[in-house]
């Protein structure tokens, strides 16, 4: 079997250690693929600055063994889980200090990895700003900003339905079915290998949506949204998401590392789930969240924006939503979620 030592270490690596397009999201060689993609993808660099490090002071506690129940109920230990769980990189803080870090399989502290969806409540946090400034309102109809969308599933749709995963459509967000409207998508943005007939980058995909039903009434997870939310902020701000992001989040937050986007083969990025971070200064924007937006002193993400994703939400559109059976009393919004 391989190991997720063994993957890309000889020049070139052997086959079955090769690590490519059409089996990096696969194990065993996601393991290696989810924190090297600028070597497989065209990447945007979120640049850190030259400003000072928020700095996270140590302040060790023993968690290996204390216990909690995972979601059949089975109780397990911090260390069985890590040991067990396919875990690259776990850093807790208590009051803004590092209590416990780990990593795994030889992955580095000063290695950026790939987040997925939390991508999504970066974008959500880039959009409450610009919201403030004037340049975007959750009440704007999306097609009066991108009216490439015209004839999509987003006419008629306002940011808000895209910003809580409301909007009407038809789609199948399937990850194990390479046939699924999501296997699209992930074709679009250049994390599968090309298909016949199938858009070729992510803003082709999006005008593809097939409406269906009302907007506003149900949650319906569609990472799609997340990319036309992305293609909403660099529209309204000129500036591509990467240098955005830098600007107004990364920099003024005092990151340690650069970050870095996954881009589709025209330059859009995937802020559904192609961010790849360091895990401290992922808990870095976590600390920046639970201060209310406020770090080093300075705001940087609006109060307003997250007391309103922490305490509004419509519950309503959870309970009829895809997600409900398995995350009853729930909500969506801003592309963050509360239970």
């Amino acid at each position: 079997m391989t190991e997720p030592t063994d993957l890309m270490r000889t020049f070139p690596a052997s086959p079955e250690t090769q690590v490519t397009i059409a089996n990096m999201q696969e194990g065993p060689f996601n393991r290696w693929a989810f924190r090297n993609l600028r070597r497989m993808l065209p990447t945007g660099n979120v640049w850190r600055g030259t400003g000072p490090v928020a700095v996270l002071d140590p302040a060790p506690l023993h968690l290996d063994d204390v216990t909690f129940e995972d979601q059949t109920g089975e109780s397990l230990t911090v260390r069985h889980y890590l040991d067990n769980g396919f875990i690259d990189g776990f850093v807790v803080l208590h009051r803004g200090r590092i209590v416990f870090e780990r990593y795994g399989d030889g992955v580095e502290a000063h290695e950026p990895h790939l987040l997925m969806s939390v991508t999504k409540s970066f974008a959500g946090s880039l959009t409450g700003i610009l919201c403030e400034r004037g340049l975007l309102h959750p009440d704007m109809v999306v097609t009066d900003i991108l009216p490439e969308l015209a004839g999509s599933a987003y006419d008629g749709a306002l940011l808000r339905h895209v910003l809580d995963m409301t909007v009407g459509m038809e789609y199948d967000e399937n990850y194990e079915d390479p046939m699924s409207d999501v296997a699209l998508l992930d074709v679009a943005a250049g994390w599968r290998p090309a298909r016949q007939g199938a858009p070729d980058n992510l803003r082709a995909y999006c005008a593809t949506m097939r409406k269906a039903g009302p907007h506003g009434e149900t949650f319906h997870y569609v990472s799609t949204n997340t990319d036309v939310l992305g293609w909403i902020i660099e529209r309204v701000s000129g500036t591509d998401f990467a240098t955005l992001l830098s600007r107004e989040i990364w920099q003024p937050m005092g990151a340690e590392f650069d970050a870095y986007v996954t881009l589709d083969r025209l330059g859009a990025p995937q802020t559904d789930g192609g961010l790849c971070v360091t895990t401290r200064d992922l808990a870095r924007f976590g600390q920046l969240h639970l201060q209310h937006g406020v770090m080093n002193g300075r705001r940087i993400v609006p109060e307003s924006w997250i007391r309103d994703f922490r305490d509004n939400g419509d519950a309503a559109a959870w309970d009829r939503g895809n997600f409900a059976p398995t995350m009853p009393g729930c909500h969506y919004r801003s592309k963050w979620s509360r239970t």
